[in-house]
């Protein structure tokens, strides 16, 4: 993702320039004066919870189906899921989910996958393989959370002994 998958002089495939300002308008419209730093509406609302977190996931839901209907491959719309998953379910989290919002950018991550995969032609083919391998370190970080949490609570109980 070296580049700015909004600049002007990206060829992007016809009748995306939607997408563009959408995803544009939730990660990137606003920047903190005298940085660099830009962010969109989806940290913000994001801060109200629930809705914020409902809103921001089915937009960027919407965003990957217009894209997968423009024919992306079963790998782009697998990398794209991902990455609305992690923005939806870390976002989700209590104070963390309001920091993680305004770094971690779904759209513009998968707005640099279109235009990889529909100008460069990267990520062609299936998406099983990135689909094991997601449910492989989903299924390791859920063994590692329920021991963490096994743990605690004899550390709890080990308290009233």
């Amino acid at each position: 993702m070296a580049e700015n998958p909004y600049r002007d002089n990206i060829i992007q495939p016809k009748g995306m320039a939607w997408i563009k300002r959408v995803s544009y308008l939730l990660d990137e419209q606003f920047r903190l004066p005298g940085t660099n730093f830009r962010f969109g509406l989806d940290p913000i609302v994001n801060l109200f919870p629930v809705l914020g977190d409902m809103a921001g996931f089915l937009v960027s839901a919407g965003l990957l189906y217009a894209m997968a209907k423009r024919g992306a491959s079963s790998k782009v719309v697998v990398l794209m899921s991902i990455n609305i998953l992690l923005d939806s379910t870390i976002g989700a989290i209590p104070l963390i989910g309001q920091v993680f919002d305004f770094f971690f950018k779904s759209n513009t991550r998968n707005l640099t996958l279109m235009q990889e995969h529909f100008v460069e032609g990267k990520h062609q083919g299936s998406g099983k393989g990135t689909i094991l391998i997601a449910v492989v370190v989903i299924l390791i970080i859920l063994s590692l959370l329920v021991y963490g949490l096994i743990r605690l609570g004899l550390w709890m109980v080990s308290w009233f002994n």
